[in-house]
């Protein structure tokens, strides 16, 4: 059997798992923590997709406003790591459903400070709950003390990566 460029295809040997220097996919932790997270995002979404019509960059925006006053894109983009041309297509989505409106940053004129409508605060009170209680429902297979260990091992490599809550 031939594989690219007619060269021989080389199948995984039987051993490959016990060679020090074999990576096996399905036991390497960040291809394992993307498709977690990736699970994740699709399990959220039957709430945010499905009930409230948004999509991820919708939905993060709205939430990273809602728990605040108000923010700026940037502040978005470096607080949820998606790039600001997604920012900018999902608030420009969210500015025409008028759950979010745009204002000169009261601090800084040359800002646009991102802020939610009376119906994208009311659409963020009815999402917040559904989505702390898919939190909870997905935590509830581990043991309190799993729950403890696994949030304190993620802040841990959010640590060691600089990744920061309150950006």
């Amino acid at each position: 059997m031939s594989g690219t460029a007619g060269l021989p295809v080389k199948w995984p040997m039987a051993d490959a798992k016990h060679r020090p220097d074999s990576l096996q996919l399905e036991h390497f932790v960040p291809f394992r923590l993307n498709r977690l997270a990736d699970a994740l995002s699709v399990n959220l979404s039957e709430i945010y997709r499905d009930r409230f019509g948004l999509d991820i960059p919708e939905w993060r925006i709205l939430v990273t406003v809602g728990q605040r006053e108000a923010c700026t894109a940037q502040f978005v983009a470096a607080s949820t790591r998606m790039h600001k041309t997604r920012v900018s297509r999902a608030v420009a989505s969210l500015e025409a459903r008028k759950l979010l409106v745009r204002t000169v940053n009261r601090t800084d004129g040359r800002e646009m400070a991102l802020e939610l409508t009376r119906e994208g605060r009311r659409m963020y009170a009815a999402l917040v709950p559904l989505a702390l209680l898919r939190e909870s429902q997905l935590l509830s297979c581990l043991s309190r003390a799993e729950r403890v260990a696994f949030l304190a091992a993620v802040a841990k490599l959010e640590a060691s990566l600089a990744l920061r809550h309150d950006e």
